[in-house]
């Protein structure tokens, strides 16, 4: 995948048709929700599962961006805007510098309950949505917006956002210190699988560094085999500086 096509997603002009989801979307959130739950109690960061508590998912409804939008306006400020598939930068980055996020409004079918290729609600909402009620990390999140805007016709700045949004954001690992390692990236929390192999003896740990992480390459094709590990979300939020000024410098 090329670095800019993450952030390419469909923003709908409508809102989320709610009253349209079907039986087999029903039982599919059920399915994915529950088998999640089996795992994530034990993988997840506490702020992640403080997140999922606050914002009220649950195995028997499928999110309702309404409720969810009047959770996240009291936590944060933060709320979710309806999208068909995968937001261009040209759009996505001032959602997050006006912290909003873009959900996908449908939901894969049981046949693709393993994987699914472009984000779907299940990816969006349980993935991404409860650190969205960490002030923290959605400070963080912002940022990212902020410089996205800033960058936007600048490739190369805009290419290592994406490294930045796909290993920190995507598959980010947390080891307070003296802590275990946890979870917290949404492409690993959604995912049975990645929760299985992130935690993994086969994974390789690399320490938070800035420059580091602007330069990681990625593969979305397979399972990922290496993950950044930060200590705290403040240790993301304060390193949004040295990312300004790499950032800086490689549009100089």
């Amino acid at each position: 995948m090329d670095n800019n096509q993450l952030f390419m997603v469909r923003l709908d002009t409508t809102v989320q048709a709610y009253d349209q989801y079907t039986a087999e979307d029903a039982a599919v959130w059920k399915t994915l929700f529950e088998r999640q739950m089996t795992l994530l109690p034990q993988v997840a960061s506490p702020a992640y599962l403080d997140g999922i508590a606050a914002i009220g998912f649950n195995a028997h409804e499928i999110p309702n961006f309404k409720t969810i939008n009047a959770r996240l306006e009291a936590l944060t400020g933060w709320g979710v805007v309806a999208a068909t598939g995968i937001v261009d930068p040209v759009d996505f980055f001032p959602l997050l510098a006006d912290r909003k996020f873009p959900v996908v409004t449908t939901l894969r079918t049981m046949a693709q309950l393993d994987f699914v290729a472009a984000p779907d609600l299940f990816h969006d909402a349980l993935g991404h949505l409860p650190l969205l009620s960490n002030q923290v990390f959605c400070d963080f999140f912002e940022c990212i917006g902020r410089l996205g805007v800033q960058y936007l016709h600048h490739a190369e700045a805009v290419a290592k956002l994406g490294c930045l949004y796909w290993n920190a954001v995507e598959f980010g690992l947390i080891q307070p210190k003296g802590g275990a390692l946890k979870i917290y990236g949404a492409g690993i929390l959604s995912s049975y699988g990645e929760i299985q192999s992130a935690l993994s003896d086969q994974s390789v740990y690399l320490p938070f560094d800035a420059h580091q992480i602007l330069n990681a390459s990625y593969n979305d094709s397979h399972i990922q085999d290496q993950y950044f590990i930060i200590e705290s979300f403040e240790q993301l939020y304060q390193a949004m500086d040295t990312v300004e000024a790499i950032l800086a410098e490689v549009a100089a």
